[in-house]
């Protein structure tokens, strides 16, 4: 199973995050740096994988509101797409 492992304290900024999760997870050039194009990747991700997000509290008290919604579509995705599975680690 391919694991993926994202840091909460890298994501200090939208722009930073979706630079980050671009670089990390591997996504395309064309990637539109928003949730929307976020949850396109993540459903089309090449499965059984496994994604690891360290620092969640960080990750939210940067990106505040923000950032619930970008853990939100992490956990929704892998509610919806049989093989993808989120561990969130406090």
């Amino acid at each position: 199973m391919e694991e993926y492992r994202l840091n909460g304290l890298r994501m200090t900024s939208r722009q930073e995050a979706h630079a980050y999760l671009k670089r990390k997870l591997y996504f395309p050039d064309y990637y539109g740096n928003n949730l929307d194009a976020l949850w396109d990747q993540l459903t089309t991700l090449r499965i059984p994988c496994r994604i690891v997000i360290r620092h969640p509290d960080a990750l939210q008290a940067s990106l505040g509101d923000y950032g619930d919604r970008l853990l939100d579509t992490f956990r929704e995705a892998s509610r919806q797409v049989p093989g993808l599975e989120v561990v969130v680690e406090d």
